[in-house]
């Protein structure tokens, strides 16, 4: 296995020329340093989006880090580059010590903020340790970092990101490992007690209103990157139970969470699997399966991610490469053990593995659905839900979570009841709504309370509009002797009537700008859709059951088939 170690390095080196044809590398530019190409380049963008400083943490590990393939080591241009963008992080923060992202007075808290100030600190300590830190720019640099420390201190954000609560714990703690003020090891202790509030006694943390699986693994990264600088036990207890609870969802065909989570995110963050491998021999089984998986392009790799988001991928490959974990002990996978059953209650999924099936599902979510084949590490049935278009364009689903939805279970079987949900119509800019926005946030945005309240307003629209639809449903999913049964029953009890109704098939309907990418995984999931004929019966008698059934053997579904 540790031949797979070099996949992280070559995963993250293969991106650094990309990267750097973002930044600004022109020493006399007014822009010099700047990741933002839209911004200095291509004149499409009429701020400088700070997020994209987080290259500096890459190029800086690529400087300093011996590894296959590595042509930037000790590149003295690197180094330049490296220190350009640092100092342009320093011209475009606001005064309370906060960052833009997506817009200009966004005042971010730790998506720009927390995790710039992370990239900054790690990239300096780095330097330092062989004296390449220039003295002149240290004070500068210092008054950057202790500002934004205390405005990820002081400031939160409406609606509960755990992960992000990690990332706040995690830039507070390295800002004070640097500067050793006790004023910042108090705003520790503060972060961390908030961000222990959210996790709970199942191992997930609370995603908005659920568990999502790929975000957890970047709690688990994040709260190990404190762990390697300190000690604290509450950092493992907490890492050790999140990693237990997302084995079970690295699946036999060598992808990972995606639909069975809150937010619905595909990724994977590796290094805090890394960092607890030689202790817990289940967070080494869980990186080698997932970087045999990222070695084969199942785990969403750099290169198919936009300029925004791609830029977390390569320093968290070149973290993971660099402190590998010695793997002492085997360990099997959920999905690799012998028969169980399994129910995470506060989360409401259900977990079965019988013989060669391994079943999934999340009640939560109006019961997603996956049923692997283990023995041929088959994808059978990859079912999302429920969704389908009024005759008035509204979009209705069942893949909502919504805590009125009731769950109950035997040992093989789970059934979900609850009442369907609008999804929030698509918001669009056009551009005279942008010129509105932007003189707005430019008018009054420079204010960090109304910016908070602005931001969390943007949020409620996009994330938390919730409306009901009068059309309950009801889905029961049993695991037979030799065969899986889907029983679907939908009730129109309002005026509604459906144009066109779907039942399975990969699809998403939450807002989350780090999902929906493809997968091809997405070959096998195949959607049921209604005929005209069960259509009518629906519109005109109020009800309507249907069910399929899937063969344990072959894979095989059957048709859809309405139940008299």
């Amino acid at each position: 296995m540790s031949d797979l170690r070099s996949v992280y390095a070559e995963k993250a080196l293969s991106q650094i020329p990309r990267l750097l044809g973002l930044q600004d590398r022109t020493p006399y530019s007014p822009t010099y340093g700047c990741f933002k190409r839209t911004y200095w380049l291509d004149k499409t963008s009429d701020f400088p989006d700070a997020l994209p400083q987080y290259g500096v943490l890459s190029l800086i590990l690529a400087y300093t880090t011996e590894m296959p393939g590595n042509i930037f080591y000790r590149q003295e241009k690197i180094r330049e580059w490296s220190l350009a963008g640092m100092r342009f992080w320093t011209k475009i923060q606001h005064r309370d010590g906060s960052f833009d992202e997506f817009y200009p007075n966004e005042h971010g808290w730790t998506g720009p903020t927390g995790f710039l100030l992370y990239a900054m600190m790690k990239s300096y300590l780095l330097l330092s340790e062989n004296g390449e830190f220039p003295e002149q720019f240290k004070d500068e640099f210092f008054v950057a970092c202790r500002k934004a420390a205390q405005y990820i201190i002081k400031w939160d954000e409406n609606g509960v990101l755990a992960n992000h609560h990690a990332m706040a714990v995690l830039p507070v703690y390295y800002t004070y490992h640097v500067l050793q003020e006790p004023a910042l090891l108090e705003g520790y202790e503060h972060k961390l007690s908030d961000f222990l509030s959210y996790h709970t006694s199942e191992g997930w943390s609370l995603e908005y209103d659920g568990a999502d699986i790929g975000y957890l693994s970047a709690t688990v990264s994040f709260l190990g990157k404190v762990y390697k600088l300190n000690h604290d036990p509450r950092l493992k207890k907490v890492m050790e139970e999140a990693v237990d609870f997302l084995s079970y969802f690295v699946y036999p065909n060598g992808f990972y969470a995606g639909s069975m989570g809150s937010r619905q995110t595909l990724h994977f963050y590796s290094h805090g699997c890394e960092l607890l491998a030689p202790d817990m021999p289940l967070a080494g089984r869980v990186a080698d399966a997932l970087l045999e998986s990222l070695r084969d392009g199942k785990i969403v790799p750099a290169e198919i991610q936009s300029d925004r988001y791609f830029l977390y991928r390569i320093p968290e490959h070149l973290e993971s490469y660099i402190d590998y974990g010695e793997r002492r002990a085997s360990f099997p996978l959920p999905y690799e053990r012998g028969d169980f059953s399994r129910v995470f209650p506060k989360g409401r999924y259900f977990i079965r593995k019988r013989g060669n099936t391994y079943l999934l599902g999340n009640a939560a979510k109006g019961g997603v659905v996956k049923l692997f084949r283990t023995d041929t590490r088959e994808l059978q049935l990859n079912d999302c839900g429920i969704i389908g278009k009024t005759a008035d364009n509204r979009i209705l689903t069942s893949q909502w979570i919504d805590p009125a939805y009731t769950f109950t279970h035997d040992e093989n079987s789970f059934a979900v009841k609850g009442m369907l949900h609008a999804v929030p119509s698509s918001k669009i800019f056009t551009p005279l709504s942008r010129i509105v926005f932007v003189l707005f946030m430019l008018m009054f945005g420079w204010n960090s309370t109304l910016a908070y309240h602005i931001k969390g307003l943007i949020r409620k629209v996009l994330v938390f509009t919730k409306k009901k639809s009068g059309v309950t449903f009801e889905r029961s999913v049993a695991l037979e002797e030799k065969q899986l049964r889907v029983t679907d029953a939908i009730t129109r009890e309002g005026s509604a009537t459906f144009a066109s109704l779907q039942i399975s098939d990969e699809f998403f309907v939450r807002y989350v700008p780090q999902s929906a990418y493809f997968q091809s995984q997405e070959f096998s999931a195949h959607p049921h859709l209604l005929t005209s004929a069960m259509l009518e019966t629906l519109n005109r008698t109020g009800k309507i059951t249907l069910e399929r059934a899937v063969d344990l053997v072959s894979g095989k579904e059957s048709a859809l088939t309405e139940v008299c």
